[in-house]
């Protein structure tokens, strides 16, 4: 039997609690609400969780530093709520690792439509990992594992990554020396749907960077092509997992 993607709503606003826990539910999704800080966190070692739903304004830690927290020892999804206007503070929150946002007030099926793609975007079917030719690529002493959704250094260390950073950095090995648009990356990626600033692609692009590259700010292995978009420069090995 499948499991029921499981949502954690983090809210200090109780009515915004109890209205997102029963419309989710109400859309087949397990559901966990946490006012502060210290709740999620609790709540977090306590199940999995596959996408935080996370209030930018909450008292006391705010969830933007509760969100660098959390990116210091987990991967999971994170959609922020704010009610922040600005393109600016809309892209901190993607700087600092959160999949996407949503201003307040928000209509409750633009999220659950974000919460999906979001979803979608973590999840590798059976049916797509069997089709799937080249499941590991390997660059510049990178491993790059599609089905494992893992990337590991030349000395086995595994980098944690973000659901859009791991999409992102497939979609570009899976076209290496080709100018990609950031368009065609965003389709590319999965994550037209989710990523909706401009600069989104941007943002990913520069925390790959601080990630892959020995100087982030002189990148060698992804470039940017003035007008044009990112070139991924090094040269891939593709593998099945189980191969050389």
């Amino acid at each position: 039997m499948n499991r029921s993607p499981h949502i954690l709503v983090v809210d200090d606003d109780a009515k915004i609690r109890r209205g997102l826990a029963k419309f989710l539910s109400e859309q087949g999704l397990r559901v966990t609400a946490a006012s502060d800080g210290r709740e999620m966190f609790e709540k977090l070692a306590g199940a999995r969780v596959d996408v935080v739903i996370l209030d930018v304004m909450l008292p006391g830690e705010d969830g933007l530093s509760l969100l660098r927290r959390l990116r210091a020892q987990s991967a999971i999804p994170v959609i922020l709520l704010t009610a922040l206007a600005g393109e600016t503070d809309r892209i901190v929150g993607l700087e600092i690792g959160a999949e996407d946002y949503v201003c307040k007030p928000f209509s409750l099926r633009e999220l659950l439509a974000r919460v999906r793609v979001v979803l979608r975007r973590g999840h590798v079917s059976e049916d797509e990992i069997r089709t799937r030719a080249d499941l590991v690529f390997r660059f510049e002493g990178w491993t790059l594992n599609a089905r494992a959704r893992t990337l590991a250094s030349s000395t086995g260390a595994h980098v944690e990554l973000t659901t859009g950073e791991f999409d992102l950095l497939l979609a570009f090995a899976e076209h290496p020396n080709r100018v990609l648009n950031r368009d065609q990356l965003l389709d590319l990626a999965r994550g037209r749907d989710s990523l909706s600033v401009d600069r989104a692609i941007d943002v990913q692009v520069m925390r790959l960077r601080r990630k892959l590259e020995a100087r982030p700010e002189n990148p060698t292995i992804i470039k940017t092509v003035r007008n044009g978009g990112y070139l991924f420069t090094p040269s891939v090995q593709r593998a099945s997992e189980d191969g050389p």
